[in-house]
């Protein structure tokens, strides 16, 4: 049964034991969540990131996270992605990507900035 007939990538939620099964990484980050062509979206913290999705926690924001609607997330060192809202419950949100990505860039360290004190060289 499709869930989402006339999305081109409906596929990807059609067999939830699949989209489960990969590999899920457990960490505390944070991301931004949109509807596609909207502004900056609202801040997520990311509970867990695999290839094809994440759960997030999210505020008070029902009029983005509608079950199956579909939007971007932009994930640190990976950028945006699009996806579908998979499930909603308690404050916390299933997105489930259009494409596979590779969740060890998110986890790839920040580079600190320089110190003023340090900064510019003399």
């Amino acid at each position: 049964m499709d869930r989402f007939p006339s999305d081109p990538f409906s596929g990807a939620l059609d067999d939830v034991d699949v989209q489960r099964s990969n590999a899920r990484d457990s960490l505390l980050l944070t991301a931004r969540i949109r509807q596609p062509g909207t502004g900056e979206g609202v801040a997520v913290r990311v509970r867990n990131l695999s290839s094809g999705g994440l759960m997030a926690e999210v505020q008070d924001d029902a009029d983005t996270l509608v079950l199956g609607r579909a939007i971007e997330v932009n994930v640190r060192g990976i950028g945006w992605v699009k996806g579908r809202v998979a499930w909603v419950t308690d404050g916390r949100a299933g997105i489930a990507f259009e494409r596979t990505i590779d969740p060890k860039l998110a986890r790839k360290p920040v580079a600190a900035r320089p110190s003023k004190a340090l900064w510019p060289p003399r």
